[in-house]
């Protein structure tokens, strides 16, 4: 594919963004939505680190398995630092429009989340569309942040200091976790969240802006959720959080969004609906970037501050030793 000039013109991408985009279009590679889910996932872990910066060593890296309320064994990964004292942890779901992703594309992340903040981070690997359509993964990460409200002493972790985070899909999951661990009278200290679904219907002005992307368009998101979710059950909040009925009392949060992405205006939303119910919020866009930016470290400058963000947000969030 030839490019012969700037990729969306009209748009305020800084140059380190353009010049990524300008390679994906010399890549060449298919549509994600064109092809079969199980395709589409081995093109997106293939992909997942050609922008990621270097991996951080940690003290330790453990698989798990956390059994789910039908069976089920949900794979997951703990990544935490050394030292006797119990560590606050951070329960991390990967985005992916609940169809692709897994623990393996978002590896580099987590690490760096547990590197930055001095807390240990699982990420879970929760089912996916088609397979699994909703509420499965919804419901599995209840499972994860209820076992690891029990377990975490076991792990040698810090019951008393649970955050859930995630991004696109995964805040969608994390912001609907902090929903219900407000219901279950579970404290949590964060919801950390990078640019979060939150809405039933993909009909905000951001969506029309950006409805032929970049990163992610229309085409994407319909072929995401088609594969998730019926068209009838969009009105469940574990699916929309900005439909639950109310949010009072729950987790503080922490939103970073891209400023060029479809979804932008769905985590807006939902900081303003956390903040008018009297929860703390710390909102932060990134200007000139895209969806999926977090996990181009290596280009990004944006992505290398998000992570610090993220990471200082958690720090405070936990409080001291």
């Amino acid at each position: 594919m030839m490019v012969s000039g700037p990729l969306f013109p009209d748009l305020p991408l800084t140059p380190s963004m353009r010049a990524v985009l300008a390679g994906m279009a010399r890549a060449a590679r298919p549509p994600l939505h064109t092809l079969t889910p199980a395709a589409a996932r081995a093109a997106y872990e293939a992909g997942a680190g050609v922008l990621e910066i270097a991996p951080a060593a940690l003290a330790r890296v453990e698989d798990l398995h956390i059994p789910a309320r039908d069976g089920a064994r949900l794979p997951a990964r703990l990544y935490a630092h050394g030292g006797r004292q119990a560590q606050p942890v951070l329960l991390y779901l990967h985005g992916g429009g609940f169809t692709i992703g897994s623990i393996a594309t978002h590896d580099v992340l987590c690490r760096q989340l547990a590197h930055l903040s001095g807390a240990a981070v699982l990420s879970l690997g929760y089912r996916l569309a088609p397979e699994h359509r909703f509420p499965v993964a919804s419901n599995d990460t209840w499972d994860a942040l209820a076992w690891l409200a029990r377990q975490a002493g076991a792990l040698g972790l810090d019951a008393s200091r649970i955050a859930i985070g995630g991004d696109s899909a995964g805040g969608t999951l994390a912001a609907a976790g902090a929903v219900m661990a407000r219901d279950a009278g579970l404290k949590l200290a964060l919801q950390l969240l990078f640019y979060p679904g939150t809405t039933a219907h993909q009909d905000t002005p951001s969506h029309a802006r950006f409805e032929r992307g970049p990163i992610l368009d229309q085409a994407a998101i319909d072929w995401f959720f088609g594969n998730y979710i019926a068209e009838a059950e969009r009105e469940d909040w574990r699916f929309a959080p900005l439909l639950a009925p109310d949010v009072d009392g729950v987790a503080p949060a922490w939103i970073g969004l891209a400023e060029l992405d479809p979804l932008v205006d769905e985590g807006i939303a939902w900081a303003d609906r956390l903040r008018m119910a009297g929860v703390a919020v710390d909102l932060e866009i990134y200007r000139g970037v895209t969806h999926e930016f977090i996990k181009m470290g290596r280009a990004l400058p944006e992505a290398r501050q998000a992570h610090r963000d993220a990471a200082h947000a958690l720090r405070a969030a936990f409080g001291p030793e």
